[in-house]
């Protein structure tokens, strides 16, 4: 029996949905993979990493960078930002953007330190704790919020193991970023690009926490494979355990620690 074209019309229509939900089907199968095997606690590096210069490296050195950084996309929903970006905006709002920190190590930024956090927040900070920290771990009592102005940027350096331990942990709240680690000892050769999108978790420990200087580029510099990210005002939750050689309290007056 030949088809109306209104009967046309439906078949097409349905053929066209079949193809369309069969195409989503794929592509999600296809994201998720990708998720799994790129950004999962087992890999040893995902394509937010990039090491530059990749055939200079020696092997040993590679293995163990890969094994000690990590980034871990979507980290945190789009409700826990908004979450913790409530909670620290009053108190940044009292203060104003400072030109550089003491050591010179970042340009237009504000800074607080928080301990008392809502549960909902308390349950975010516990999970980037778990995820970052060994079971073992003494924590810092203050968690570090680090306010980065559009204009402004976090020069290379390395955190004084005087004040904080083998860890250094971050979400990145309302924008994307690239992180630039130069190794101490040929910082033009032995170079990474870490890309820290917002709601990603970064975690530096071992080879790349203490052989590495770490950086947060300018907007206009902000490129991860050729590719501009743009940037804009970040916020950084930071997470850190005590150093070794500090035995202390909760009730520790809080370290003078500077940060990514």
């Amino acid at each position: 029996m030949a088809l109306t074209a209104v009967g046309r019309q439906v078949l097409l229509r349905q053929k066209f949905s079949f193809l369309r939900s069969t195409l989503l089907s794929v592509d999600r199968r296809v994201v998720n993979t990708c998720q799994f095997d790129l950004y999962s606690s087992d890999s040893p590096c995902s394509s937010a990493i990039h090491i530059i210069n990749e055939e200079k490296w020696p092997v040993t050195l590679r293995q163990a960078f890969e094994r000690d950084c990590h980034v871990v996309l979507d980290f945190i929903t789009d409700a826990e930002e908004a979450t913790l970006c409530d909670e620290v905006a009053p108190r940044l709002k009292r203060l104003r953007y400072e030109q550089a920190h003491w050591d010179d190590a970042i340009h237009l930024y504000r800074e607080t330190e928080r301990s008392q956090w809502s549960p909902t927040a308390t349950s975010i900070i516990n999970r980037i704790k778990t995820r970052s920290f060994g079971s073992d771990a003494q924590h810092l009592s203050h968690v570090h919020v680090l306010d980065l102005h559009k204009d402004g940027l976090i020069k290379p350096h390395i955190d004084s193991s005087r004040y904080c331990g083998d860890v250094v942990s971050g979400v990145s709240l309302l924008s994307d970023s690239v992180m630039r680690l130069r190794h101490k000892d040929d910082e033009e050769t032995l170079i990474v690009d870490l890309l820290l999108r917002r709601r990603s978790l970064y975690i530096l420990s071992g080879v790349a926490r203490y052989d590495f200087k770490h950086e947060i580029l300018a907007d206009a510099v902000s490129k991860f494979k050729e590719e501009w990210i743009p940037r804009d005002r970040r916020i950084s939750i930071i997470c850190r355990d005590l150093p070794k050689s500090v035995n202390a309290s909760p009730t520790d007056k809080p370290l003078d620690f500077k940060n990514l």
